[in-house]
């Protein structure tokens, strides 16, 4: 699914923000949680279990939903509905409910403590949630951390990560990026241009806290503007500048704060079912609806057919019902 991987990690940020939604799930209309129930209850009573019908609920349902429907589950059959899902389903369509069955900021943090939980870290994980969130989802994320797991996000990644690495990440979870305003700073635009300039191309080595204090701590929009004006000073865009300055774990982060391509790098097909499940869960019910059409300007080709393309069975059947319709 490289295409898919190519793609999706840059394009968070670019609608992260004061922008209004456009999720592909939305409330569904004359919802009945108790009718709901009796469905998932009788699906996962089924000999070999009815998946179509739990997918056809769920992805239809939004988080709120979800949870009434999940309190209507228990009042009826005097048993947990996510432990009764984990019973009833496997492999990569459990993966997908049971991150339905949790909040925007729930999912984001879950993935977080998996990735830093353990022996090693999950880096890509790392960089795809901390350089893609608005202050304000980075904000919520951190609540929800410290009410899950009783840590400090902070203190976790600080702990878990070294170098420039961690700086740019703690940079970034320390949500001091501005808010989008109305006016636009032409000045300012052309003096951080031209000190992201200064402090990489246009010398020897990289002044790497220059670019962190930059791309962490302006809005997105001023930072689109700053990159278009990069290039007045430099012979390179600001994607081929952090190619050529910095390498590893920085490099893969600074492309996704440049709206360049994160997942060029993650090769193996484990890694990108994890990310293209990420993304599809996580954006539902925040911005799917604009990273689909984004994905089908740049490829002419929808994210629908390419989820055709490159899964199969149930975890296909999911992934379609939480796009929604194609436009």
């Amino acid at each position: 699914m490289s295409l898919v991987s190519e793609f999706l990690g840059q394009l968070s940020l670019n609608v992260a923000g004061n922008e209004p939604t456009f999720p592909t799930v939305v409330p569904a209309v004359d919802f009945d949680p108790d009718k709901d129930a009796a469905r998932i209850e009788t699906a996962i009573k089924t000999k070999g279990v009815d998946e179509q019908t739990i997918i056809d609920v769920l992805t239809k349902r939004t988080y709120a939903q979800r949870r009434e429907i999940a309190f209507a589950y228990e009042r009826r059959a005097k048993k947990d509905m996510i432990s009764a899902l984990k019973g009833a389903l496997s492999g990569s369509l459990e993966t997908v409910i049971l991150g339905l069955m949790k909040s925007t900021a729930q999912y984001d943090a879950s993935e977080i403590r998996g990735s830093i939980k353990g022996l090693g870290t999950d880096e890509d994980t790392l960089i795809e949630i901390l350089c893609s969130r608005s202050n304000t989802e980075l904000k919520e994320i951190k609540n929800v951390y410290k009410e899950l797991f009783k840590k400090d996000l902070e203190k976790d990644v600080a702990g878990d990560t070294s170098g420039n690495f961690a700086k740019l990440l703690l940079a970034l979870v320390q949500t001091q990026r501005a808010e989008p305003s109305a006016v636009v700073d032409y000045e300012k635009i052309d003096q951080d241009a031209r000190a992201l300039y200064d402090a990489g191309v246009r010398i020897k080595g990289t002044d790497v806290a220059t670019w962190i204090s930059i791309m962490s701590e302006r809005s997105v929009p001023h930072l689109q503007k700053v990159f278009q004006r990069y290039k007045s000073y430099s012979p390179y865009d600001m994607q081929e500048s952090v190619m050529k300055e910095v390498k590893g774990d920085l490099q893969r982060s600074f492309l996704v704060l440049a709206s360049a391509d994160l997942y060029m790098s993650a090769q193996s097909k484990g890694a990108k079912e994890k990310m293209v499940t990420r993304i599809i869960v996580s954006r539902c019910e925040v911005d799917l609806k604009k990273i689909c059409s984004e994905f089908k300007a740049q490829y002419g080709q929808s994210l629908h057919k390419t989820v055709l393309e490159h899964t199969k069975g149930d975890y296909q059947k999911v992934l379609l019902g939480l796009l929604g319709q194609e436009e």
